[in-house]
Parts: C-alpha cells; sequence; structure tokens
C-alpha cells in the first residue's frame, strides 16, 4: 500500500454521490445483496455482482437491470465462490478500479452446540469468514481509490447469543472486529472499513428458516409479528445502511445495527 498526505476526498455524504462509482457485492444473487444492487443501480453506481449459482447470478443482474432507474448505471455479474482466495483475485482483477466493496455472503456453518461439533467443523465455522475477508481485503485494496469503502457484515446475535450458536457467533464478532482493524490499517491509504449488524432480515435464507418459501408472506407476518417493530425488516431498509456507509466519507470503524431494536429486546 502506499500512504498519502492528501485527507480523504471532501464528498456529498448522500447517495447520488455514487454515480459512476464501482461497488462490488459479493454475495449479490439474492436477499440484502440484491437489494443494496438495485439502490445503488438507481443512483447510476457501476455494480459487478458476484455469487456461486451462475443462474441465480444471472436472473439478479437481469432483475436489477430492468428495474433500475438510471440509465448510466451499468450491472454485471461474475460467478465464484467468495471462499476462494484465487476466485477473489480473478473477479477483482475482471472489476478494475473499484470504489466500493460490500460481502453479504453467508456462511451457515457449525450450528449446534460445541461439544456435539466435530473439530473441523468447528474450526472451520469460525475461521472460513474472517479468513474470506482476509482474501477479498487482499484482492481488492490494491484496485481500490481514495475514499472507498469496505463494508462487512455481522449479525445480532453478537450483542444476544443464542444456545448452540457460539460458533458463528464466535465468526461474526471476528468480522466486526476485523472491520475496526482494517478501518485503522487502511486509514493511510485513505480507504474506510465498516461492518453493519443486521438482525432478522426478510430475505430468502430467512424465509426458508421458518418454512416460508414461494411468497409465505402470511407466514414471515405471524413470525414477525414477535419482533419489536412487530414484522422483519426488509432487504432494502437492511441494504440502504450499506449503501449510507458507502456514500458517507467519514464513516470509518463503525460497526452498525440495523435491527429494528431487536438487540435491546
Amino acid at each position: 500500500m502506499t500512504t498519502t498526505t492528501a485527507p480523504v476526498p471532501v464528498r456529498s455524504p448522500l447517495p447520488w454521490s455514487l454515480a459512476g462509482r464501482t461497488a462490488v457485492i459479493l454475495g449479490g444473487s439474492s436477499g440484502i445483496g440484491l437489494a443494496a444492487a438495485g439502490l445503488l443501480a438507481s443512483v447510476g453506481a457501476h455494480v459487478l455482482l458476484v455469487g456461486r449459482d451462475k443462474e441465480r447470478l444471472e436472473s439478479a443482474v437481469a432483475r436489477v437491470t430492468e428495474a433500475g432507474t438510471d440509465a448510466a448505471a451499468e450491472v454485471r455479474g461474475v460467478p465464484a465462490d467468495v471462499t476462494d482466495g484465487d476466485a477473489m483475485e480473478e473477479v477483482f482483477a475482471r472489476a478494475g478500479s473499484v470504489d466500493h466493496v460490500l460481502m453479504t455472503a453467508g456462511y451457515p456453518s457449525g450450528i449446534g452446540p460445541v461439544t456435539e461439533l466435530g473439530r473441523d467443523e468447528a474450526r472451520a465455522a469460525v475461521a472460513a469468514p474472517a479468513g474470506a475477508v482476509l482474501d477479498i481485503v487482499r484482492a481488492a485494496v490494491p484496485r481500490m481509490e481514495p475514499g472507498g469503502s469496505i463494508t462487512l457484515s455481522s449479525g445480532v446475535l453478537v450483542a444476544r447469543p443464542r444456545s448452540g450458536m457460539a460458533a458463528p457467533v464466535a465468526a461474526a464478532g471476528a468480522v466486526e472486529t476485523l472491520a475496526r482493524a482494517l478501518a485503522v490499517e487502511l486509514a493511510p491509504v485513505r480507504l474506510r472499513a465498516n461492518a453493519i449488524r443486521y438482525g432478522a432480515i426478510d430475505t430468502p435464507l430467512l424465509r426458508s428458516r421458518y418454512g416460508a418459501t414461494g411468497a409465505g408472506d402470511a407466514a414471515m407476518a405471524e413470525a414477525g409479528a414477535a419482533m419489536p417493530l412487530g414484522r422483519f425488516g426488509t432487504a432494502e431498509e437492511a441494504a440502504s445502511a450499506a449503501v449510507f456507509l458507502m456514500a458517507n466519507p467519514y464513516m470509518s470503524g463503525e460497526v452498525l445495527a440495523v435491527d429494528g431494536g431487536q438487540s435491546l429486546a
């Protein structure tokens, strides 16, 4: 990395300042990542979606492109596994100059009492998310512009642990710590790092957990009624926090909670 004496660029902290900027969304074929792509495209940002499933990724690119309200936005997709360091090098090489990186890909592993997890399973569940972040940062930072940002994803269970979730909670906590450490390390090159601690958000993953695949609106409404605000958050509400962190040039080292008060209840 090459340090600089110039301060971080001063730009409008509002979303339209992202017009013409390039954002790479890892885990962008559904849920929060897909919603973020739609919001970014609507303000004229260039978006590169990354996901494992090629068909689902192509569908996501088509959906964002068709719904786009800004003709200047460019939406592309690259199929890749975010846990594959070599694949991430290829993704960012194809992306070219990058302004913002959003990582929303999840790792639904290591669920269950620690004493019932296999040694390799438990270690992988904790290490894989942090390892993936490090690989992504190594691939992305050399191609990022001053004022750019890296936004990572965490979850509300870091603040309110639940039995049987020790390994995933440890992994999420490591990701939050990484965001703060990266904010310090990347500040000399005028890059920012933050994390978002999401609560229960209405995404395909959450719907599958409640057996509400497909429409399932009634089932989700019933399950969400127990939340502090009477419903689950929407993917767009969650994604708007990522857009905020990208747009505001003075946000760095923060862990922003978007949980509808779930961490307080």
